[in-house]
């Protein structure tokens, strides 16, 4: 009789974690779809997804952006449904034991969603809706299979089956099961009647065709909920604007690129990134969809009159070209996280002079669409640099990625305190008592980039001949400019590379040295000097908390 309860007790847990599958599925498709419905900031694994970021401490982020890359985010959903599967079979098994342990089980997760979701920075009511529906619709879902699975085992003497007393000889039917008191013999069989094991209740085929066709049922809604989400919120996407924008002339051209910006070399990064190739780190877990028709940027705080800006007369504003490099702070020494663009937008400084800006400020908190903030210096944006509110980007409007309809461009500074996306206020502040998101997580409140460089060629992933090769890659010291670049191979003297010409100070440069490379391995460092006269440090330092530091290099094998 034991094996027979275990059996039966197996395929009740097995019938219970498809019930919590379904039930998890149900309710990630019910979010999304409400998500949609209500313009809320995504599902509630988005939500999750987003509080986890925000916690998430640097040495993790940094771990995260270099394994990888730009998937980072598709990693961390993933592992969170992952999870939610794990723990959404394991309340669909507890709910075949008591209907109660099942919904307790999903009253923590409805608890998380509903944090996750007020918690945001942009919250309202309505970004607690999706967490709600989602949470009702698991509620039904469960609670309508694991009636369909019938009651627990009984953990009492023979003569009970789950909760009743039976007489002997006598089939207990509830729910779509049944149990027969009397602890060893078989259920009679006959016409249309199953045959049954004592002493554990098991679907009879009734009950299972029941709980299959409430399966069926309910991965169709989940589908169905999930699909219909996700093509209202492709509804509110800003593609058909962005394609409407048109970028007037600059007021303010860049010259043409001198001959030999960009040395050719195959393996070497352009001197031009692609929009499709430019880096992307962020927090957002969603690309805010921001129409330039809603978009405005109000400019507030220490300033003697406050400021609002809509898109149109942004873009009636006097606009400048510039050759700028971006990097961001989680770029390891020789790290793929910087590229150079050409930026189109106005003067930051030119709308911050129009506000007036009060003695004492020096800290520009500047938060995005989705809430993000970053802390920009005054004084580095005042400076005389082009530091942008740009609009476009090497000619075409700022893709959806990249910061659509607005983002900063603040040359000399790393990504997460110069540029902001999908930027919408500019506090004037200070830098005392007010901390932007990365500050609050232990990283540098001001943080200008290092003069650094990268080699490109040779990759080190194969074997490359003897004789004369290139050895090349870039090299960036922004608003300072690079002025040399040195190399050596394994530790021996520093060789003078020959510097691609370069239109300004504010982007990188291509460098390239011509090695008579011998058979053997090999080692091969590179430093940079810029034009204040200082070279890059040896020392190597993390990117936390202001920006990695040492020699790149690479090991290749000569045949």
């Amino acid at each position: 009789m034991g094996n027979q309860r275990s059996r039966g007790d197996g395929r009740r847990a097995g019938l219970g974690a498809i019930a919590g599958l379904l039930a998890a599925a149900t309710a990630l498709g019910v979010g999304q779809l409400v998500a949609g419905l209500t313009g809320a900031n995504g599902s509630p694994v988005v939500a999750v997804g987003q509080l986890q970021i925000d916690f998430t401490p640097p040495w993790l982020k940094n771990f995260a952006i270099t394994e990888f890359g730009s998937d980072d985010k598709l990693v961390l959903v993933g592992g969170i449904l992952v999870v939610l599967a794990i723990f959404a079979a394991l309340i669909g098994v507890a709910a075949t034991r008591r209907l109660a342990y099942g919904m307790a089980g999903l009253a923590v997760f409805a608890a998380i969603g509903l944090t996750a979701a007020a918690t945001r920075p942009t919250a309202t009511a309505a970004s607690l809706l999706p967490t709600l529906a989602a949470t009702a619709s698991a509620v039904i879902v469960l609670a309508v299979l694991i009636d369909r699975i019938g009651p627990a085992t009984a953990s009492g003497p023979p003569g009970r089956a789950g909760d009743r007393e039976a007489q002997p000889g006598t089939g207990v039917t509830h729910g779509g099961t049944e149990a027969l008191a009397a602890p060893d013999l078989p259920a009679a069989e006959g016409p249309g009647q199953p045959a049954m094991r004592a002493g554990a209740p098991v679907p009879s085929g009734a009950g299972r065709r029941s709980f299959l066709a409430a399966s069926f049922v309910t991965a169709g809604v989940a589908a169905f909920t999930g699909l219909a989400g996700r093509a209202i919120a492709e509804r509110s996407s800003v593609a058909s604007a962005l394609a409407k924008v048109r970028l007037p002339k600059p007021s303010r051209s860049v010259t043409a690129l001198p001959p030999g910006v960009d040395l050719g070399l195959p393996g070497l990064a352009s001197f031009i990134t692609p929009n499709s190739a430019f880096y992307r780190v962020d927090t957002a877990l969603v690309l805010p969809q921001v129409a330039p028709s809603s978009w405005q940027l109000r400019i507030h705080g220490l300033v003697n009159r406050e400021i609002t800006i809509t898109f149109d007369e942004l873009l009636r504003r006097p606009l400048i070209e510039d050759y700028i490099t971006l990097c961001c702070v989680s770029n390891p020494v020789g790290g793929p996280y910087i590229g150079n663009a050409l930026w189109l937008g106005a003067s930051l400084a030119s709308l911050l002079r129009e506000a007036g800006i009060k003695a004492g400020a020096d800290q520009l908190i500047c938060t995005s669409a989705d809430g993000f903030t970053s802390g920009t210096p005054v004084q580095t944006v005042m400076d005389g640099r082009d530091a942008l509110l740009a609009v476009a980007m090497n000619g075409q409007p700022l893709p959806v990625a990249h910061g659509f309809p607005a983002r900063m461009v603040v040359p000399g500074l790393y990504g997460y305190v110069s540029a902001t996306k999908w930027v919408t206020d500019i506090d004037v502040t200070t830098f005392a008592g007010n901390y932007a998101f990365w500050a609050q997580r232990g990283w540098s409140q001001r943080a200008p980039i290092k003069t650094e460089s990268r080699i490109d060629v040779p990759s080190g992933q194969n074997q490359i001949p003897a004789g004369r090769t290139p050895v090349a890659g870039v090299a960036w010291a922004q608003h300072k400019g690079i002025e040399a670049v040195e190399v050596r191979v394994d530790q021996g003297p520093w060789n003078q590379a020959t510097l691609a010409a370069v239109p300004g100070i504010d982007c990188w440069r291509q460098w390239v040295w011509d090695w008579d490379a011998t058979a053997g391995n090999h080692v091969i460092e590179a430093r940079a000097t810029d034009k204040t006269g200082y070279t890059q440090t040896s020392a190597p330092e993390p990117p936390e908390p202001n920006g990695a530091t040492g020699y790149p290099s690479v090991a290749v094998t000569v045949g």
